[in-house]
Protein backbone atom coordinates (compact mmCIF):
# COMPACT_ATOMS: atom_id res chain seq x y z
CA UNK A 1 0.00 0.00 0.00
CA UNK A 2 1.08 3.11 -0.90
CA UNK A 3 1.67 5.60 2.47
CA UNK A 4 1.10 9.04 2.37
CA UNK A 5 1.62 11.35 5.07
CA UNK A 6 1.95 14.72 3.37
CA UNK A 7 4.41 15.86 6.33
CA UNK A 8 4.88 19.21 5.08
CA UNK A 9 1.17 20.04 4.95
CA UNK A 10 0.55 18.56 8.17
CA UNK A 11 3.36 18.99 10.47
CA UNK A 12 3.95 22.55 9.15
CA UNK A 13 0.35 24.53 8.95
CA UNK A 14 -1.60 22.39 11.17
CA UNK A 15 0.06 22.10 14.41
CA UNK A 16 -0.31 24.67 17.10
CA UNK A 17 2.21 23.88 19.85
CA UNK A 18 1.38 26.19 22.50
CA UNK A 19 -0.75 23.83 24.10
CA UNK A 20 0.89 20.86 23.44
CA UNK A 21 4.38 19.76 24.67
CA UNK A 22 5.39 17.96 21.35
CA UNK A 23 4.60 17.51 17.75
CA UNK A 24 3.56 14.20 16.11
CA UNK A 25 6.05 12.70 14.14
CA UNK A 26 4.46 9.85 12.91
CA UNK A 27 0.71 9.70 12.35
CA UNK A 28 -2.00 7.24 13.89
CA UNK A 29 -2.14 4.19 12.03
CA UNK A 30 0.50 5.34 9.72
CA UNK A 31 -0.26 2.60 7.02
CA UNK A 32 -3.76 4.02 6.08
CA UNK A 33 -3.11 8.09 7.22
CA UNK A 34 -4.54 10.06 4.56
CA UNK A 35 -4.59 7.66 2.37
CA UNK A 36 -8.12 8.35 0.88
CA UNK A 37 -8.29 10.87 -1.00
CA UNK A 38 -11.11 14.13 -0.63
CA UNK A 39 -12.02 15.77 -3.80
CA UNK A 40 -11.15 19.69 -3.78
CA UNK A 41 -13.68 21.08 -5.57
CA UNK A 42 -16.10 18.31 -6.09
CA UNK A 43 -20.01 18.43 -5.06
CA UNK A 44 -21.26 18.25 -1.57
CA UNK A 45 -22.39 14.89 -2.51
CA UNK A 46 -18.68 13.53 -3.78
CA UNK A 47 -17.30 14.84 -0.42
CA UNK A 48 -20.06 13.26 1.88
CA UNK A 49 -19.16 9.91 0.11
CA UNK A 50 -15.62 10.44 0.29
CA UNK A 51 -15.55 11.02 4.01
CA UNK A 52 -18.23 8.29 4.83
CA UNK A 53 -17.31 5.16 6.17
CA UNK A 54 -15.54 5.90 9.91
CA UNK A 55 -18.78 6.96 11.23
CA UNK A 56 -19.92 3.24 9.77
CA UNK A 57 -17.04 1.96 12.11
CA UNK A 58 -18.08 3.64 14.94
CA UNK A 59 -20.89 3.30 14.76
CA UNK A 60 -20.53 -1.08 15.08
CA UNK A 61 -19.34 -0.60 18.60
CA UNK A 62 -23.05 0.71 19.52
CA UNK A 63 -24.77 -2.49 18.08
CA UNK A 64 -22.27 -5.01 19.20
CA UNK A 65 -23.22 -8.83 21.12
CA UNK A 66 -22.59 -6.72 24.48
CA UNK A 67 -25.44 -4.27 23.51
CA UNK A 68 -28.01 -7.84 23.39
CA UNK A 69 -28.17 -9.27 26.66
CA UNK A 70 -29.14 -6.23 28.74
CA UNK A 71 -31.79 -4.80 25.29
CA UNK A 72 -33.16 -8.31 25.39
CA UNK A 73 -33.49 -8.25 28.90
CA UNK A 74 -34.98 -4.71 28.81
CA UNK A 75 -37.87 -5.44 26.18
CA UNK A 76 -38.69 -8.37 27.60
CA UNK A 77 -38.97 -7.59 31.04
CA UNK A 78 -40.45 -3.90 30.84
CA UNK A 79 -41.85 -3.43 27.30
CA UNK A 80 -40.92 -0.62 25.04
CA UNK A 81 -40.26 1.71 28.33
CA UNK A 82 -36.74 1.83 27.83
CA UNK A 83 -36.32 2.86 24.32
CA UNK A 84 -35.92 6.54 25.80
CA UNK A 85 -32.48 4.76 27.40
CA UNK A 86 -31.24 4.20 24.17
CA UNK A 87 -32.29 7.44 22.49
CA UNK A 88 -30.52 8.76 25.09
CA UNK A 89 -27.51 7.38 25.36
CA UNK A 90 -27.25 7.40 21.62
CA UNK A 91 -28.13 11.29 22.00
CA UNK A 92 -24.73 10.96 24.62
CA UNK A 93 -22.48 9.10 21.99
CA UNK A 94 -23.37 11.79 19.10
CA UNK A 95 -21.64 14.26 20.85
CA UNK A 96 -18.67 12.10 22.52
CA UNK A 97 -18.06 11.27 18.77
CA UNK A 98 -18.17 14.46 17.22
CA UNK A 99 -15.53 15.61 20.15
CA UNK A 100 -13.04 12.55 19.47
CA UNK A 101 -13.27 13.47 15.50
CA UNK A 102 -12.51 16.97 16.14
CA UNK A 103 -9.71 16.14 18.19
CA UNK A 104 -8.10 13.78 15.41
CA UNK A 105 -8.80 16.57 13.03
CA UNK A 106 -7.81 19.73 14.52
CA UNK A 107 -5.07 18.80 16.84
CA UNK A 108 -4.26 15.94 14.21
CA UNK A 109 -3.22 12.98 17.01
CA UNK A 110 -5.64 10.16 18.39
CA UNK A 111 -6.92 10.42 22.02
CA UNK A 112 -4.10 8.20 23.03
CA UNK A 113 -1.44 10.26 21.69
CA UNK A 114 -3.18 13.41 23.38
CA UNK A 115 -2.85 11.58 26.75
CA UNK A 116 0.81 10.54 26.33
CA UNK A 117 1.50 14.27 25.29
CA UNK A 118 -0.63 15.59 28.34
CA UNK A 119 -0.17 13.24 31.30
CA UNK A 120 3.23 11.81 32.79
CA UNK A 121 4.53 8.32 31.92
CA UNK A 122 3.43 6.70 34.86
CA UNK A 123 -0.66 8.34 34.52
CA UNK A 124 -0.22 7.45 30.73
CA UNK A 125 0.64 3.50 31.14
CA UNK A 126 -1.69 3.47 33.63
CA UNK A 127 -4.75 5.17 31.40
CA UNK A 128 -3.14 2.39 28.75
CA UNK A 129 -3.31 -0.58 30.68
CA UNK A 130 -7.53 0.27 31.60
CA UNK A 131 -7.94 0.67 27.92
CA UNK A 132 -6.27 -2.30 27.02
CA UNK A 133 -8.21 -4.08 29.54
CA UNK A 134 -11.96 -2.79 28.18
CA UNK A 135 -10.58 -3.86 24.31
CA UNK A 136 -10.02 -6.58 25.57
CA UNK A 137 -13.69 -6.81 27.54
CA UNK A 138 -14.98 -5.58 24.07
CA UNK A 139 -13.12 -8.32 22.14
CA UNK A 140 -14.45 -10.76 24.35
CA UNK A 141 -17.91 -9.83 24.24
CA UNK A 142 -18.00 -10.07 20.16
CA UNK A 143 -15.73 -13.96 20.84
CA UNK A 144 -18.70 -15.66 23.04
CA UNK A 145 -21.46 -13.55 20.67
CA UNK A 146 -20.18 -14.75 17.70
CA UNK A 147 -19.35 -18.62 19.40
CA UNK A 148 -23.06 -18.17 20.52
CA UNK A 149 -24.21 -17.49 16.34
CA UNK A 150 -22.26 -20.27 15.33
CA UNK A 151 -23.47 -22.80 17.58
CA UNK A 152 -27.19 -21.56 16.93
CA UNK A 153 -26.99 -21.83 12.96
CA UNK A 154 -24.42 -25.00 12.68
CA UNK A 155 -24.67 -26.18 15.84
CA UNK A 156 -20.79 -26.01 16.27
CA UNK A 157 -19.88 -26.36 20.09
CA UNK A 158 -18.86 -23.49 22.15
CA UNK A 159 -15.64 -23.93 22.45
CA UNK A 160 -14.79 -24.82 18.58
CA UNK A 161 -16.35 -21.23 18.08
CA UNK A 162 -14.21 -19.73 20.16
CA UNK A 163 -11.42 -20.87 18.33
CA UNK A 164 -12.92 -20.54 15.25
CA UNK A 165 -12.97 -16.79 15.82
CA UNK A 166 -9.06 -16.26 16.05
CA UNK A 167 -9.11 -16.37 12.17
CA UNK A 168 -11.09 -13.64 11.50
CA UNK A 169 -7.75 -11.83 12.47
CA UNK A 170 -6.65 -13.17 9.08
CA UNK A 171 -9.47 -11.97 7.46
CA UNK A 172 -8.96 -8.67 8.38
CA UNK A 173 -5.31 -8.21 7.82
CA UNK A 174 -5.72 -9.48 4.54
CA UNK A 175 -8.30 -6.89 3.71
CA UNK A 176 -6.30 -3.61 5.48
CA UNK A 177 -3.52 -4.35 3.47
CA UNK A 178 -5.64 -3.51 0.08
CA UNK A 179 -6.67 -0.41 1.71
CA UNK A 180 -9.09 0.99 4.60
CA UNK A 181 -11.59 1.46 1.91
CA UNK A 182 -12.09 -2.53 1.96
CA UNK A 183 -12.78 -2.85 5.74
CA UNK A 184 -14.66 0.42 5.63
CA UNK A 185 -17.06 -1.43 3.08
CA UNK A 186 -16.98 -4.89 5.07
CA UNK A 187 -18.40 -3.52 8.04
CA UNK A 188 -21.13 -1.49 5.57
CA UNK A 189 -22.18 -4.66 3.87
CA UNK A 190 -22.59 -6.27 7.69
CA UNK A 191 -24.27 -3.73 8.78
CA UNK A 192 -26.51 -4.08 6.06
CA UNK A 193 -27.46 -7.59 6.88
CA UNK A 194 -27.99 -6.59 10.81
CA UNK A 195 -30.08 -4.24 9.44
CA UNK A 196 -32.14 -6.11 7.20
CA UNK A 197 -32.75 -8.94 9.74
CA UNK A 198 -33.74 -6.39 12.63
CA UNK A 199 -36.56 -4.69 9.38
CA UNK A 200 -37.88 -8.49 9.27
CA UNK A 201 -37.83 -8.85 12.57
CA UNK A 202 -39.76 -5.84 13.56
CA UNK A 203 -42.52 -6.04 10.68
CA UNK A 204 -43.02 -10.02 11.65
CA UNK A 205 -43.28 -9.28 15.18
CA UNK A 206 -46.00 -6.53 14.91
CA UNK A 207 -44.94 -4.01 17.64
CA UNK A 208 -47.74 -1.50 18.91
CA UNK A 209 -46.93 1.97 17.05
CA UNK A 210 -48.05 3.84 19.81
CA UNK A 211 -46.68 2.06 22.93
CA UNK A 212 -43.20 1.94 21.43
CA UNK A 213 -43.36 5.54 20.47
CA UNK A 214 -44.49 6.42 23.95
CA UNK A 215 -41.39 4.75 25.07
CA UNK A 216 -39.31 6.93 23.54
CA UNK A 217 -40.29 9.59 26.36
CA UNK A 218 -38.80 9.60 29.66
CA UNK A 219 -40.41 7.71 32.57
CA UNK A 220 -40.18 8.65 36.20
CA UNK A 221 -40.15 4.84 36.85
CA UNK A 222 -37.20 4.33 35.10
CA UNK A 223 -35.41 5.92 38.54
CA UNK A 224 -38.09 4.93 40.55
CA UNK A 225 -37.46 1.03 39.72
CA UNK A 226 -34.40 -0.55 40.92
CA UNK A 227 -34.52 -3.15 38.71
CA UNK A 228 -35.41 -0.97 35.62
CA UNK A 229 -32.78 1.65 36.41
CA UNK A 230 -30.07 -1.42 37.06
CA UNK A 231 -30.93 -2.63 33.11
CA UNK A 232 -31.26 0.91 32.13
CA UNK A 233 -27.50 1.57 33.34
CA UNK A 234 -26.79 -1.25 31.34
CA UNK A 235 -28.00 -0.20 28.72
CA UNK A 236 -25.97 3.10 29.07
CA UNK A 237 -22.87 1.02 29.37
CA UNK A 238 -23.19 -1.07 26.84
CA UNK A 239 -24.11 1.59 24.32
CA UNK A 240 -20.88 4.23 24.59
CA UNK A 241 -17.78 2.28 24.24
CA UNK A 242 -14.57 3.67 25.30
CA UNK A 243 -12.87 2.32 22.66
CA UNK A 244 -14.91 3.84 20.42
CA UNK A 245 -13.04 7.44 21.08
CA UNK A 246 -9.75 6.59 20.46
CA UNK A 247 -10.54 4.53 17.43
CA UNK A 248 -12.66 7.80 15.77
CA UNK A 249 -10.01 10.41 16.51
CA UNK A 250 -7.60 8.18 14.41
CA UNK A 251 -9.44 7.28 11.41
CA UNK A 252 -11.17 10.45 10.53
CA UNK A 253 -7.43 11.07 9.71
CA UNK A 254 -7.45 8.26 7.18
CA UNK A 255 -8.99 11.19 4.53
CA UNK A 256 -6.63 13.59 2.74
CA UNK A 257 -8.57 16.85 3.50
CA UNK A 258 -6.28 19.90 3.49
CA UNK A 259 -4.37 20.46 6.65
CA UNK A 260 -5.50 23.99 6.97
CA UNK A 261 -8.14 25.75 9.00
CA UNK A 262 -10.89 26.25 6.43
CA UNK A 263 -9.65 22.19 5.54
CA UNK A 264 -10.01 21.41 8.58
CA UNK A 265 -13.14 23.19 9.43
CA UNK A 266 -14.53 21.14 5.96
CA UNK A 267 -13.48 18.12 7.34
CA UNK A 268 -14.89 18.18 10.69
CA UNK A 269 -18.34 19.14 8.98
CA UNK A 270 -18.66 16.59 6.71
CA UNK A 271 -16.93 14.02 9.53
CA UNK A 272 -19.60 15.10 12.20
CA UNK A 273 -22.43 14.39 9.50
CA UNK A 274 -21.05 11.05 8.79
CA UNK A 275 -20.69 10.23 12.62
CA UNK A 276 -24.24 11.37 13.11
CA UNK A 277 -25.96 9.22 10.13
CA UNK A 278 -24.38 6.23 11.26
CA UNK A 279 -25.33 6.39 14.92
CA UNK A 280 -28.87 6.78 14.44
CA UNK A 281 -28.84 3.37 12.15
CA UNK A 282 -27.44 2.19 15.20
CA UNK A 283 -30.14 3.67 17.12
CA UNK A 284 -32.68 1.51 14.64
CA UNK A 285 -30.76 -1.74 14.97
CA UNK A 286 -30.39 -1.47 19.38
CA UNK A 287 -33.73 0.03 19.11
CA UNK A 288 -35.01 -3.11 16.85
CA UNK A 289 -33.55 -5.73 19.13
CA UNK A 290 -35.18 -4.06 22.72
CA UNK A 291 -38.50 -3.49 20.43
CA UNK A 292 -38.51 -7.10 19.26
CA UNK A 293 -38.20 -8.34 22.88
CA UNK A 294 -40.63 -6.47 23.89
CA UNK A 295 -43.39 -7.47 21.36
CA UNK A 296 -42.72 -11.30 21.41
CA UNK A 297 -41.97 -11.73 25.38
CA UNK A 298 -43.44 -8.75 27.68
CA UNK A 299 -46.79 -9.55 29.12
CA UNK A 300 -46.29 -13.16 28.24
CA UNK A 301 -45.12 -16.21 30.17
CA UNK A 302 -41.34 -15.92 28.74
CA UNK A 303 -40.91 -12.10 29.99
CA UNK A 304 -38.20 -13.30 32.23
CA UNK A 305 -36.44 -13.82 29.25
CA UNK A 306 -32.67 -12.59 29.19
CA UNK A 307 -30.30 -14.96 27.26
CA UNK A 308 -29.48 -14.58 24.09
CA UNK A 309 -29.92 -18.37 23.10
CA UNK A 310 -33.81 -18.60 24.55
CA UNK A 311 -34.57 -15.41 22.89
CA UNK A 312 -33.24 -17.36 19.41
CA UNK A 313 -34.95 -20.12 20.24
CA UNK A 314 -38.57 -18.58 21.31
CA UNK A 315 -38.82 -16.01 18.68
CA UNK A 316 -40.10 -18.72 16.00
CA UNK A 317 -42.63 -20.34 17.88
CA UNK A 318 -44.21 -17.26 20.15
CA UNK A 319 -43.69 -15.28 16.37
CA UNK A 320 -45.15 -18.12 14.41
CA UNK A 321 -42.92 -17.23 11.51
CA UNK A 322 -40.06 -19.85 10.58
CA UNK A 323 -36.98 -17.36 9.87
CA UNK A 324 -37.70 -15.10 13.22
CA UNK A 325 -35.23 -17.05 14.63
CA UNK A 326 -33.04 -17.66 11.56
CA UNK A 327 -32.29 -14.28 11.17
CA UNK A 328 -31.37 -13.33 14.58
CA UNK A 329 -28.81 -15.83 14.49
CA UNK A 330 -27.60 -14.51 11.30
CA UNK A 331 -27.71 -10.78 13.03
CA UNK A 332 -26.13 -11.46 15.61
CA UNK A 333 -22.89 -13.69 13.68
CA UNK A 334 -22.80 -10.32 11.23
CA UNK A 335 -22.81 -7.66 14.93
CA UNK A 336 -19.71 -10.57 16.25
CA UNK A 337 -17.95 -10.04 13.02
CA UNK A 338 -18.16 -6.83 12.51
CA UNK A 339 -16.83 -5.53 16.38
CA UNK A 340 -14.26 -7.34 15.87
CA UNK A 341 -12.81 -5.45 13.11
CA UNK A 342 -13.23 -1.96 15.29
CA UNK A 343 -11.86 -4.00 18.18
CA UNK A 344 -8.54 -4.96 17.10
CA UNK A 345 -8.09 -1.77 14.98
CA UNK A 346 -8.31 0.12 18.50
CA UNK A 347 -5.98 -2.19 19.95
CA UNK A 348 -3.53 -1.11 17.75
CA UNK A 349 -4.34 2.28 18.24
CA UNK A 350 -4.07 2.95 21.82
CA UNK A 351 -0.76 0.54 22.52
CA UNK A 352 0.94 2.95 19.59
CA UNK A 353 -0.13 5.80 21.09
CA UNK A 354 -0.02 5.63 24.71
CA UNK A 355 3.71 3.78 24.55
CA UNK A 356 4.76 4.67 21.08
CA UNK A 357 5.57 0.80 20.40
CA UNK A 358 4.99 -0.20 16.66
CA UNK A 359 4.65 -3.79 16.62
CA UNK A 360 3.61 -5.74 13.62
CA UNK A 361 0.14 -5.07 12.72
CA UNK A 362 -0.47 -9.46 12.73
CA UNK A 363 0.73 -9.41 15.84
CA UNK A 364 -0.98 -6.66 17.43
CA UNK A 365 -4.07 -8.11 16.75
CA UNK A 366 -3.21 -11.61 17.55
CA UNK A 367 -2.51 -10.57 21.07
CA UNK A 368 -6.07 -8.67 21.28
CA UNK A 369 -7.63 -11.98 19.80
CA UNK A 370 -6.02 -14.10 22.49
CA UNK A 371 -6.19 -12.18 25.30
CA UNK A 372 -9.97 -12.34 24.51
CA UNK A 373 -10.47 -16.14 23.31
CA UNK A 374 -8.07 -17.43 26.32
CA UNK A 375 -10.33 -16.83 28.90
CA UNK A 376 -13.52 -17.28 26.98
CA UNK A 377 -12.35 -20.64 26.28
CA UNK A 378 -11.64 -21.69 29.69
CA UNK A 379 -14.97 -19.94 31.05
CA UNK A 380 -16.70 -22.31 28.06
CA UNK A 381 -15.30 -25.59 28.75
CA UNK A 382 -15.18 -25.46 32.42
CA UNK A 383 -19.08 -23.80 32.51
CA UNK A 384 -20.98 -23.97 29.17
CA UNK A 385 -23.59 -21.38 28.22
CA UNK A 386 -24.40 -20.17 30.99
CA UNK A 387 -20.55 -19.25 31.96
CA UNK A 388 -20.82 -17.29 28.78
CA UNK A 389 -23.60 -15.14 29.41
CA UNK A 390 -21.85 -14.20 32.57
CA UNK A 391 -18.94 -13.57 30.74
CA UNK A 392 -20.80 -11.51 28.64
CA UNK A 393 -22.12 -9.15 31.28
CA UNK A 394 -18.95 -8.89 33.44
CA UNK A 395 -17.42 -7.67 29.98
CA UNK A 396 -20.19 -4.97 29.96
CA UNK A 397 -19.34 -3.83 33.50
CA UNK A 398 -15.25 -3.70 32.55
CA UNK A 399 -16.43 -1.11 29.66
CA UNK A 400 -18.37 0.60 32.11
CA UNK A 401 -15.62 1.14 34.44
CA UNK A 402 -12.95 2.59 31.81
CA UNK A 403 -15.78 5.11 29.90
CA UNK A 404 -14.88 7.75 32.59
CA UNK A 405 -11.29 7.44 31.74
CA UNK A 406 -11.33 7.87 28.49
CA UNK A 407 -14.55 10.44 28.22
CA UNK A 408 -12.84 12.83 31.19
CA UNK A 409 -10.02 13.43 28.73
CA UNK A 410 -11.17 13.76 25.88
CA UNK A 411 -13.78 17.00 26.91
CA UNK A 412 -11.04 18.41 29.07
CA UNK A 413 -8.65 18.40 25.88
CA UNK A 414 -11.23 19.55 23.37
CA UNK A 415 -12.45 22.18 25.77
CA UNK A 416 -8.55 23.83 25.59
CA UNK A 417 -8.28 26.81 23.84
CA UNK A 418 -4.33 26.61 23.23
CA UNK A 419 -4.94 22.84 22.57
CA UNK A 420 -7.31 23.13 20.13
CA UNK A 421 -7.52 26.59 18.87
CA UNK A 422 -10.53 27.76 17.30
CA UNK A 423 -12.00 24.45 17.26
CA UNK A 424 -12.00 24.22 21.04
CA UNK A 425 -15.62 23.19 22.55
CA UNK A 426 -18.02 26.26 22.70
CA UNK A 427 -19.83 26.83 25.83
CA UNK A 428 -22.98 25.07 25.28
CA UNK A 429 -21.12 22.46 24.07
CA UNK A 430 -18.80 22.21 26.66
CA UNK A 431 -21.00 21.92 29.81
CA UNK A 432 -23.05 19.63 27.96
CA UNK A 433 -20.35 17.71 27.25
CA UNK A 434 -19.50 17.74 30.84
CA UNK A 435 -23.12 17.34 31.68
CA UNK A 436 -23.02 13.99 29.93
CA UNK A 437 -19.36 12.88 31.65
CA UNK A 438 -20.88 13.46 34.84
CA UNK A 439 -24.26 11.33 34.30
CA UNK A 440 -22.32 8.58 32.76
CA UNK A 441 -19.82 9.06 35.94
CA UNK A 442 -22.59 8.69 38.24
CA UNK A 443 -24.58 6.15 36.05
CA UNK A 444 -21.40 3.54 35.96
CA UNK A 445 -20.76 3.84 39.94
CA UNK A 446 -24.10 2.88 40.65
CA UNK A 447 -23.82 0.08 37.81
CA UNK A 448 -20.72 -1.04 39.93
CA UNK A 449 -22.35 -1.19 43.31
CA UNK A 450 -25.08 -2.44 42.41
CA UNK A 451 -23.37 -5.37 40.66
CA UNK A 452 -20.70 -6.01 43.28
CA UNK A 453 -21.94 -4.61 46.60
CA UNK A 454 -23.84 -8.12 47.60
CA UNK A 455 -19.84 -9.47 47.45
CA UNK A 456 -18.63 -6.35 49.52
CA UNK A 457 -21.28 -6.22 52.04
Amino acid sequence: MKKIFHKAAIYDHGQNLTGWKKAVTVPSLPEVFSTIRVPGNGSVWRKMLAFAGPGLMVSVGYMDPGNWATDIAGGAKFGYTLLAVIFISNIFAMVLQHLSLKLGIAAERDLAQACRDNYSKPVSIALWVLCEIAIAACDLAEVIGSAIALNLLFGIPLAVGVVITVLDVLVILFFQYKGFRYIESIVAGLITIIFACFAYEIIVSRPEVSSMLAGLIPSPQIVTDPTMLYIAIGILGATVMPHNLYLHSSIVQTRAYKRTEEGKKTAIRYATFDSTAALLLAFFINAAILIVAAAAFYNTAYSDVADITDAYKLLDPVLGVGAAGFLFAIALLASGQNSTITGTLSGQIVMEGFLNIRLKPWLRRLITRLIAVIPALIVTILYGEKGTTNLLILSQVILSVQLSFAVVPLVIFTSDKKKMGEFANKPLLKYSAWMISALIIAFNLFLLYQTFGEWLF
